[in-house]
C-alpha cells in the first residue's frame, strides 16, 4: 500500500500551489468577498490549463481524475475559496455531459467548459426540494422537437452568471423519481431567467426560473427518465472533492493558528507555548491528516475501479467538511477578539467553511447514505 501521490499527481499539486500562491492569493482577499464571478480569476484560472481537468482529451480536456479534482480543490480553497467554486463548477458540468452526453453534446459543450471560454452550473436544488430530490416539482413536457421546462430552481452556484447549465425536470409525473430527466440549457434561452441569491459567506449563487422555456429535444442529457442517475452518479464522482476544498480551508486555518500562536505573547511568553494551545493545534493537525486519508481513498478507488463509491465518497464528504468547521473554529479561537475582525484570514473562512456541510448531500444526508450501504452489504 502506497500512500504517496504519483510523480505527476505531486508535479500538478506543486503547479497549483505555486499559482495559488502567487496569482492568487493577492486577489482572493477581494475576490471572496463578492457575490458576482471574477472573470480576471477565470481567465487566470484557464490560462493554467487547469480546467482541461474536467474534461476527456478528445475534447479538449487532460483527462478527468478524481484524485486531480481532489489535489486541485485543495490547493485551490487554501489559498481562495472563489476559484476552487470555479473548478467545482466546471467540473459539475462537464462530468455528466461527458459521461451521459451524445457526441454531438460533448463536442458544443465540453471545449468551451475545458478552456474556460464557457462557465457551467449544476442546477439541481428546489425551493421544495433540496434533500428530497425526487420532490421536484419542475417539469418538461415534450412538444414536437422541443421540451417545455417550467419550474424554479435555488442555491445554484453560479447561478445567474453561467452560461451553460445542467438541470433537472419530471418528464413523467406519474413515474416519481423514474419521470426525471437532465437537460442542458444554454444562458439566453427564451423563458429562462436567472437572479442572484445572497449568503452569509459570499458566493456566486442564483435562483433559477423556467417559463414555457423551449429546450430543443437534443438537449436532453442521457435518456428519458434516468435524471435521477445522472444527478446521482455526478454527486458521487464529485462529492469526495467538496471533502478535499474542506481540508483546503482547515490548512489555511491551521497555518493561521501556527502563525499567530507564536506571535501573540501573553502572561509574558508567546501562546504557543501554552500546553492549552498545543492541544489545540494538535487536534487540527490529527483531524486534517484523518480527513485527508478518506478523501483520497475515495478519490484513488474511483480511478481504480471507475465504479461507484457511494459509501467512500459520502464518509468523506461528512468527515472533511465537520473537520473544517471545527478546525476553523479552533483557529479563530486562538485568535481571540481579532478573530471576529473583518478582514483576517480567519473570519473570513469561519463564513466560508460553513455552506460545505450543505452543498452537494448534507452531513445528516451523507449519515443515511452511509447506512444504507451498511445495512445493504
Amino acid at each position: 500500500m502506497d500512500f504517496r501521490f504519483s510523480e505527476d499527481e505531486e508535479m500538478l499539486r506543486q503547479k497549483v500551489r505555486a499559482f495559488a500562491e502567487e496569482m492568487l492569493a493577492p486577489l482572493a482577499p477581494e475576490v471572496d468577498e463578492k457575490d458576482e464571478v471574477s472573470w480576471e480569476l477565470v481567465k487566470l484560472m484557464a490560462g493554467q490549463d487547469l480546467f482541461r481537468l474536467v474534461a476527456p482529451e478528445e475534447y479538449g480536456g487532460l483527462g478527468m481524475k478524481a484524485v486531480n479534482n481532489c489535489i486541485v480543490r485543495d490547493e485551490l480553497c487554501r489559498i481562495c475559496v472563489h476559484a476552487d467554486l470555479y473548478y467545482a463548477e466546471q467540473l459539475l458540468t462537464a462530468y455528466p455531459i461527458s459521461v451521459y452526453g451524445t457526441e454531438e453534446q460533448k463536442r458544443k459543450y465540453l471545449p468551451p467548459l475545458a478552456c474556460g471560454e464557457k462557465v457551467g452550473s449544476f442546477a439541481l436544488t428546489e425551493p421544495d426540494a433540496g434533500s428530497d430530490v425526487a420532490g421536484m416539482k419542475s417539469t418538461a413536457v415534450l412538444e414536437g422537437d422541443h421540451y417545455v421546462l417550467n419550474g424554479n430552481k435555488c442555491f445554484a452556484s453560479m447561478g445567474p452568471f453561467a452560461q451553460t447549465y445542467v438541470t433537472f425536470a419530471r418528464t413523467d409525473p406519474s413515474k416519481g423519481s423514474k419521470g426525471i430527466s437532465a437537460f442542458i440549457v444554454e444562458q439566453g434561452t427564451p423563458g429562462f431567467e436567472g437572479r442572484p441569491m445572497r449568503l452569509m459567506g459570499p458566493h456566486p449563487m442564483g435562483e433559477l426560473t423556467f417559463t414555457d422555456c423551449r429546450v430543443p429535444r437534443g438537449n436532453l442529457l442521457g435518456q428519458p427518465g434516468k435524471g435521477m442517475e445522472v444527478a446521482l452518479s455526478t454527486l458521487d464522482c464529485v462529492r469526495m472533492s467538496v471533502g478535499a476544498s474542506a481540508i483546503g480551508i482547515a490548512r489555511r486555518a491551521l497555518e493561521e493558528a501556527v502563525s499567530y500562536s507564536k506571535q501573540r505573547v501573553a502572561f509574558g511568553k508567546p501562546i504557543a507555548e501554552f500546553q492549552s494551545t498545543q492541544f489545540k493545534l494538535a487536534e487540527m493537525a490529527l483531524d486534517i491528516d484523518a480527513a485527508e486519508l478518506l478523501v483520497f481513498r475515495a478519490a484513488w478507488l474511483k480511478d481504480e475501479t471507475g465504479g461507484r463509491v457511494t459509501r467512500e465518497t459520502a464518509m468523506a464528504k461528512l468527515f472533511a467538511t465537520e473537520m473544517a468547521c471545527r478546525v476553523v473554529d479552533q483557529a479563530l479561537q486562538l485568535h481571540g477578539g481579532y478573530g471576529v475582525v473583518k478582514g483576517m484570514t480567519v473570519e473570513r473562512l469561519y463564513r466560508a467553511v460553513r455552506q460545505p456541510r450543505l452543498y452537494e448531500g448534507t452531513t445528516e444526508i451523507q449519515k443515511i447514505v452511509i447506512a444504507r450501504q451498511i445495512l445493504s452489504g
